[in-house]
């Protein structure tokens, strides 16, 4: 599949559900969201078809997020569907890491191949104030067991100057003990991350030079992300930064994103995309669904406008800043 700046879309971000069991500052307020009702979510065999499909049009590269995936009952069925039935290479989840541990095996035994774990910081006090929750320990426990049982792990932070700027280093020596790869992620403007200030991603890297020394910068590519990644000197892992923000990556987006309640969004800034829930429980059939797919696809945003107020060109709708823009909360997007 290709749009119409001529970029290949081969990844697709899966939200299963609306449901987190924290309440991280940046992504929902502590009182939570109004949540969706449980028969407009779509199910899981609704998912599957959406992923099937999308695997027929060139995807390779499923992410289950939430929301908290792991509070989606039966979610290893839909791993263990998508591995058994489609080309896809690579399924991946993003968690908090508070139910992993205990879902892993499972989670292997459908085919999991990679795991995203967010983890802010390695205060436990700074974690309560993050998250809500008493929950650093369970969360270090995910990490090792997913280190143990040979899973591609990544580690990922949020670097925001109101809670954890001091301790970074901290999170990045993970990478020197583990092999993992820490990733640094600048806090995007959407729902209550609107609130806080990030640390840009030059920023955190002098911060990280001046304790372990030197960078290297990391010319292979590590999965279907945007990170780029920097070696230290003896760590088993690698450094990564993600920076939409400062180092705009929006040339070379390859992502679409499926809503819990089955919107195929095509941009995390705009509320662009198409509504597919009316057409899996209308009847309809698996071509005119790719055809409509495939359409929306071709119209995909050429870049987000965070920062700047752009200029919409002409034919060009969507990639104004504040037009159509998602006011969300992030846990209702999928992340």
């Amino acid at each position: 599949m290709q749009d119409r700046f001529g970029r290949t879309i081969e990844y697709l971000r899966v939200s299963v559900t609306d449901k987190c069991n924290l309440r991280c500052k940046y992504c929902m307020p502590a009182e939570g969201v109004e949540r969706i009702p449980h028969d407009e979510l779509l199910t899981l065999e609704e998912m599957a078809r959406v992923i099937r499909i999308c695997s027929e049009l060139g995807v390779r590269g499923v992410r289950f997020t939430g929301g908290e995936p792991l509070v989606r009952k039966s979610l290893e069925k839909l791993i263990a569907d998508i591995h058994a039935n489609t080309e896809i290479t690579e399924l991946a989840i993003t968690t908090n890491g508070m139910l992993l541990a205990e879902k892993l095996p499972a989670l292997l035994d459908a085919g999991i191949t990679a795991v995203n774990i967010s983890l802010d910081t390695l205060d436990r006090t700074v974690f309560e104030q993050i998250t809500g929750v008493d929950g650093r320990d369970r969360v270090l426990e995910a990490v090792h067991a997913a280190v143990d049982a040979g899973l591609r792990t990544k580690i990922n932070c949020v670097p925001c100057r109101e809670w954890n700027a001091e301790g970074l280093e901290l999170i990045a020596a993970l990478a020197r003990e583990l092999p993992v790869d820490v990733r640094f992620i600048e806090l995007m403007p959407v729902g209550c991350g609107k609130q806080f200030h990030g640390i840009g991603s030059g920023e955190v890297l002098a911060a990280l030079e001046s304790v372990f020394g030197k960078a290297c910068a990391v010319s292979e590519k590590r999965g279907n992300g945007p990170a780029a990644y920097y070696s230290f000197r003896d760590f088993m892992g690698q450094i990564g930064y993600i920076s939409p923000l400062s180092h705009q990556f929006c040339d070379s987006c390859n992502r679409i994103r499926l809503t819990a309640e089955g919107r195929l969004k095509l941009c995390l800034h705009y509320d662009t995309g198409i509504e597919l829930k009316p057409l899996l429980r209308g009847g309809a059939a698996d071509e005119q669904i790719r055809r409509e797919i495939e359409a929306a696809v071709y119209k995909k945003p050429r870049a987000h406008s965070f920062l700047e107020q752009g200029t919409k060109e002409p034919g060009e709708e969507g990639t104004a800043a504040g037009e159509k823009a998602d006011q969300r909360k992030m846990v209702q997007i999928g992340g």
